[in-house]
């Protein structure tokens, strides 16, 4: 028994001293990767606000029936495109033309009135004339009646002118009314609106259809009053579309052409800004307005070194001992190839700019410059 227990002994013994000279086991080297770093720094940037609004065309008119009558025919429809002066709306005229023939007759009576009238009178004057001394005084003294005569009868004819002036002239408006028949387009452009079809009566004022020029259009914001002191006619501002899909990249140059007061009550402006030539414009999209106001300064880097994964935006912030590390951050806005950085990165912090697609967290930046101190720490 005491063998044994000896035996035992020893071999736990051996057994202890083998497991302490072993070596202990290496931790596995990250994986390296080659990659551009930069430091987040404050700097001046823009101070910019956005505001949304709708496109409109810059003119636009509203065509309507300066008489009451009903619409015998709509030639065109919503979307079509019309030329100046083409037939858009024909309103049944029979009306209008009778009361324009009717106009004509009551001229023409005038006229022949007005003729009998002088042509009486004057050889009624001519009739009176006397040989003898009696009758050159009865002579002398009709000639003064005559003359008498004859300047009522110029009041007269001077009457029926300006009656027979004003029966033409009355013949002209009704020719004119007559017109009124045919609703023609004011310009070139689209139809935007149709309102009516055949069979509808026409009232004056009521619109019938919208036509628009299609040759330029803006962008209306409604701003408040804080906001709109601070712009100007002629002042640069980007917008852009909700139909380009509304990524970055897409806005497009653009200037202040009007700020009007909307509302004096509520203290609410409206700005318009021209939308520049070469895109797809349509009355209706929304779009956004972005406006410069000034500088502030802000914490920003570069914004190739922002990763986006669903709704969230990340970036490799490299610690003190170079290794890459996926942080969250909240971004605000971008000025050229700059993003601001609300929430996430401090000044002086090394972040890797567009990270390799192998790149993932944990990984060795090769070469990567020392964060700035005391800022370096690992924020997991």
């Amino acid at each position: 028994m005491k063998l044994s227990a000896l035996a035992f002994t020893v071999a736990v013994a051996g057994l202890a001293g083998a497991c302490s000279s072993a070596p202990p086991a290496a931790a596995p080297a990250a994986p390296q990767i080659d990659a551009t770093v930069a430091h987040a720094t404050m700097a001046d940037f823009p101070s910019r606000f956005e505001a949304g609004g709708v496109v409109r065309a810059k003119l636009t008119a509203s065509v309507s029936s300066r008489v009451l009558a009903p619409i015998a025919e709509v030639r065109v429809r919503a979307g079509d495109r019309v030329r100046r002066g083409q037939p858009l709306v024909v309103l049944d005229g029979r009306d209008l033309q009778a009361s324009a023939a009717q106009a004509g007759e009551q001229a023409a009576a005038a006229g022949l009135t007005l003729a009998r009238a002088t042509h009486d009178r004057i050889a009624a004057l001519v009739a009176r004339r006397s040989a003898t001394a009696q009758e050159l005084d009865e002579a002398v003294a009709g000639l003064s009646g005559a003359e008498a005569r004859v300047a009522g009868t110029k009041a007269q004819a001077a009457e029926a002118a300006a009656g027979l002036d004003a029966a033409r002239a009355g013949s002209e408006g009704a020719t004119i009314t007559a017109s009124y028949a045919v609703l023609t387009a004011p310009f070139d452009g689209i139809v935007a609106e149709r309102s009516v079809d055949p069979g509808s009566v026409a009232a004056p004022g009521v619109p019938l259809l919208t036509v628009e020029d299609t040759s330029a259009y803006h962008l209306e914001v409604r701003l408040d009053e804080a906001r709109a002191a601070g712009l100007a006619v002629g002042q640069p501002a980007d917008i852009r579309l909700e139909s380009t899909g509304g990524g970055e990249g897409t806005w497009i140059p653009g200037r202040v052409i009007e700020v009007a007061r909307v509302d004096a009550a509520a203290h609410s402006f409206t700005a318009k800004i021209e939308c520049p030539p070469g895109h797809d414009y349509r009355s209706g999209l929304f779009g956004r307005a972005r406006f410069t106001t000034g500088t502030r300064q802000a914490l920003v880097a570069p914004a190739g070194a922002l990763v986006r994964r669903g709704q969230l935006t990340f970036v490799y912030a490299v610690t003190g001992e170079g290794l890459a590390r996926l942080r969250a951050v909240s971004i605000g806005q971008t000025a050229g190839d700059l993003a601001e950085i609300i929430a996430g990165v401090s000044p002086g912090d090394a972040i890797v700019v567009n990270p390799p697609a192998a790149m993932t967290d944990g990984v060795r930046v090769r070469n990567a410059p020392q964060a700035r101190a005391g800022a370096e720490g690992d924020r997991r």
